[in-house]
């Protein structure tokens, strides 16, 4: 079945291609647990508690705060990485990526840009690949994305399209040209682990890499 990305959590989940072909145009956007028919009450539960005093209060929502800002406001979470991110608003719509190199709690790179006409999944895939195009092949670092899909897309499933010639039996595989160029660099960085993190959960440098895949949106980076 194809998979999707929750814009709320980050899960990966499926819809039955017969759904999809049902509602022509349709971009599923929320797992189960977060969907809008779901009750309030359901939803407040997938909410995770945060740690640390200047964190307390984050939420799964877009918060739009420079870079300043969010270096004031947010101290939690790993301290060492390569952080990622990426959105469209809406979805599919214009967006942007943003990656930040930090190495015990200090910048070492960052990249960010800005697609007029994308999708949320593309711009994932945009900001790990200059992730991994920030860090040299003897890195040894983690890269982390708060996407499940991007994860699972070239650590499970990509490795098996290629030996079926770029080809999956549930239908084309979508943004093909990301995800070879992904792989390709994934592959170069033996050293390296992709690794999901949660969004929007205080830590400081997935909210940083946030705020650099929001910058189009703000008159001050």
């Amino acid at each position: 079945m194809p998979s999707f990305q929750c814009s709320v959590c980050g899960a990966t989940f499926e819809i039955p291609q017969a759904a999809i072909d049902k509602y022509p145009g349709w971009q599923p956007r929320y797992c189960r647990e977060h969907s809008p028919t779901q009750p309030a009450s359901a939803a407040r539960k997938t909410r995770r508690p945060t740690r640390g005093g200047a964190d307390r209060g984050s939420s799964l929502r877009e918060e739009h705060l420079t870079l300043a800002e969010v270096l004031s406001k947010y101290r939690s979470g790993p301290r060492s990485g390569v952080f990622t991110d990426g959105s469209a608003v809406p979805n599919p719509g214009p967006g942007g990526w943003g990656a930040v190199w930090v190495e015990d709690g200090e910048i070492r790179s960052e990249q960010h840009g800005h697609d007029p006409d994308t999708t949320n999944n593309r711009m994932e895939l945009q900001a790990l690949i200059a992730a991994f195009t920030l860090l040299p092949e003897k890195a040894a670092t983690d890269v982390l994305t708060d996407s499940r899909l991007c994860v699972d897309t070239i650590t499970k499933w990509a490795p098996a399209w290629e030996r079926r010639g770029w080809k999956r039996k549930s239908g084309p595989i979508k943004n093909l040209a990301l995800v070879q160029q992904l792989l390709a660099l994934y592959r170069a960085h033996p050293t390296c682990e992709l690794i999901w993190i949660a969004a929007h959960s205080g830590n400081r440098w997935n909210e940083y890499a946030d705020s650099l895949a929001t910058a189009w949106m703000r008159p001050e980076l």
